[in-house]
């Protein structure tokens, strides 16, 4: 089995000054305390070519912190990680061309102009030829439903139009990968249908790898097949999706999914 994503010790430390009341102001800015947090803590992970992954966990529990050394964005404090054969770190620019990010509370659509702008424009930062860039632009609009707001500033859009859009530019350059950090978070029921719906289609007819962040337990049983949960920044849990919806939770008669996630993020906090 080829594995995309492969990940081994990963840690992330985070170090920041604190003020101690103990001295004067000087003293606090020449020789300021320390305090450390360790966000993501010896982790190991892998994910095989088109797996549908769901890596969730509380809040604060490391899952933005890991998204962000996989695609390079955070130098890991240490441990390997390798993404599609590459180190994400030292061959940025090179794995940038092979996943595609979308973080559900950060827009990389130009927020003034049309949809159809920020398309091109990443189409052209992806090295696409203007043919390719067109080809592309009618593709994803009549898989997203893009048609219809394609033209409008992106200002003038709903949630979940915007949200349309920006998977849909992610998107733009064929990406092996995606990473999702909470791309349904503010959408309406029929809005969430629709993004689910078209991320489930990407992958099975196009065999893109999902990496996704979510608290919304309809995202994971519409979409992934696997679940890792983490809390302060371990794996407290790594099963198939469907073996989670059987775990047994004591007090509660046949669970939801929903109920189980909470369970298990109760226990793994203990």
């Amino acid at each position: 089995m080829l594995h995309v994503i492969e990940v081994e010790g990963l840690t992330k430390v985070f170090s920041f000054a604190i003020k101690n009341p103990r001295y004067g102001a000087w003293r606090n800015f020449f020789h300021p305390d320390k305090k450390t947090i360790t966000a993501v803590d010896n982790l190991s992970l892998s994910v095989a070519q088109g797996e549908t992954l769901a890596f969730i966990g509380p809040n604060g529990a490391g899952k933005s912190t890991c998204i962000k050394m996989l695609t390079g964005i955070l130098y890991p404090t240490q441990g390997k990680v390798s993404v599609l054969g590459l180190d994400p770190q030292a061959q940025r620019r090179q794995l940038s061309y092979r996943i595609g990010t979308v973080f559900g509370q950060r827009s990389q659509l130009m927020f003034n102009l049309p949809v159809r702008d920020s398309l091109e424009l990443f189409g052209t930062i992806y090295e696409l030829s203007a043919v390719d860039i067109r080809t592309r632009i009618k593709d994803l609009s009549e898989h997203f439903a893009l048609d219809e707001f394609l033209d409008q500033p992106v200002r003038k859009l709903s949630l979940g139009q915007r949200m349309r859009a920006e998977v849909a530019v992610s998107l733009i350059h064929h990406p092996d990968i995606i990473f999702l950090d909470e791309p349904t978070i503010g959408l309406d029921i029929v809005a969430k249908h629709a993004l689910r719906e078209v991320l489930g289609e990407l992958n099975t007819k196009q065999g893109t790898t999902i990496f996704l962040t979510s608290h919304d337990a309809g995202d994971i049983e519409a979409l992934c097949a696997r679940t890792v949960i983490i809390n302060h920044g371990k794996i407290v849990l790594d099963i198939p999706t469907e073996k989670l919806q059987r775990q047994c939770v004591e007090d509660i008669e046949n669970p939801s999914l929903e109920q189980i996630i909470k369970s298990v993020y109760q226990q793994g906090a203990l």
